[in-house]
């Protein structure tokens, strides 16, 4: 499989539209491509700077003419859970009509969206390429050939890297935030580029009270690093 990873813009595309404007960003959670009505369902996370960002932004996405349908699921301060249904644009038909499909979720923000495409050989990668050049400015972000024991691995630990994942969003914003910041000041390395009192200093908390989030992070991720090494194939 050649996998590929694309940052485009794609003139045609609701939420490029939409993210060019306001202050919103996308993240799909869910998607799904109807062949016969050539329209894309999707399941998004949006996120905004405040409240009122997220209110204009979902208002113009809803008002977009490529917008077939809209729904709030949910809404909580500046994060929002929307489903919709979108036509085909000009990219998705050029990835569809050679093959391609799409291998991973797709993140839009600031005009331009991070697309993960599959292909089955690399004349079909370069074909589809070329034809995007014609109505959207992209960029290659990265490009390999993944071989089938490559695929084979990444399929049977699936579930493993989902457990870290999981682990991550265990953390509360003080826990990363202080794992973060321990690790880029040299806090763990030997000799410590940091110290407690350094990073007390950088929370402006008590040392008792950073040396607590660092436990309950570290506690946190060490679980889940040792349930990962378990579901490993």
């Amino acid at each position: 499989m050649i996998d590929t990873t694309l940052d485009i813009e794609q003139y045609d595309c609701p939420f490029i539209a939409t993210t060019d404007e306001h202050g919103v960003g996308f993240s799909a959670i869910q998607w799904d491509f109807d062949r016969v009505e050539d329209r894309l369902e999707t399941r998004m996370v949006v996120e905004a700077d405040d409240r009122e960002a997220l209110t204009v932004g979902l208002s113009a996405l809803r008002d977009r003419e490529n917008v077939r349908e809209y729904g709030l699921l949910t809404r909580r301060g500046n994060v929002a859970h929307i489903r919709t249904v979108i036509g085909e644009t000009d990219a998705m038909a050029a990835i569809r009509d050679n093959g391609g499909y799409i291998t991973g979720p797709f993140y839009i923000e600031d005009g331009s969206e991070i697309w993960h495409v599959g292909f089955d050989d690399v004349e079909a990668a370069d074909t589809t390429l070329s034809e995007l050049e014609r109505d959207n400015e992209f960029d290659v972000l990265d490009r390999e050939n993944t071989e089938l024991p490559e695929m084979q691995d990444f399929v049977q630990n699936a579930g493993a890297a989902m457990t870290l994942i999981e682990g991550c969003r265990d953390l509360s914003d003080v826990e990363r935030q202080t794992l973060e910041t321990a690790v880029s000041d040299g806090y763990f390395e030997s000799p410590r580029g940091a110290t407690l009192g350094h990073l007390a200093d950088e929370f402006d908390v008590s040392k008792p009270a950073v040396s607590k989030n660092l436990r309950r992070g570290q506690q946190k991720m060490i679980q889940r690093v040792i349930e990962a090494m378990d579901e490993l194939e």
